[in-house]
């Protein structure tokens, strides 16, 4: 499935409106380079799990526990380099638990995507705030 939005605001609600048939411990693999709309997807998807509070980037933390029903987790893993970096994110606990992940910088942790991880690639389109969803 392709999608284009031309604003933050729309991809948002793109976003919202796809969460509401997520799943307990589906995987969303985020694919594309900064200031894509990563962060702005996950917080249409937060609103859409009904998650209250402010969504912002997990770049220093690592990981976002947002609550909801399911439940967000939000990781960045543009500085995992390994299997241990990996493990210590808690990003097999947090699956294992139930929650539906975020997963930003999903480049660097291909070979722990599960098979069944829906994948959302998000490209720069021809206007300045044109985004080109693709989600497989």
């Amino acid at each position: 499935m392709e999608i284009l939005t031309h604003s933050e605001t729309e991809t948002e609600a793109f976003a919202e409106n796809f969460a509401k048939d997520l799943k307990p411990s589906t995987v969303l693999a985020f694919f594309g380079g900064m200031g894509m709309g990563k962060t702005a997807f996950t917080r249409g998807l937060a609103r859409g799990l009904g998650v209250k509070m402010n969504v912002s980037s997990p770049t220093f933390a690592i990981v976002n526990d947002y609550g909801g029903n399911p439940p967000l987790a939000h990781f960045d893993m543009y500085r995992i380099e390994s299997w241990d970096d990996l493990y210590s994110t808690g990003f097999f606990d947090y699956q294992d638990q139930g929650y539906v992940l975020a997963v930003e910088w999903s480049e660097n942790i291909e070979n722990a995507l599960p098979d069944d991880a829906i994948r959302i690639t998000i490209a720069k389109g021809e206007g300045e705030t044109d985004r080109i969803i693709t989600i497989e």
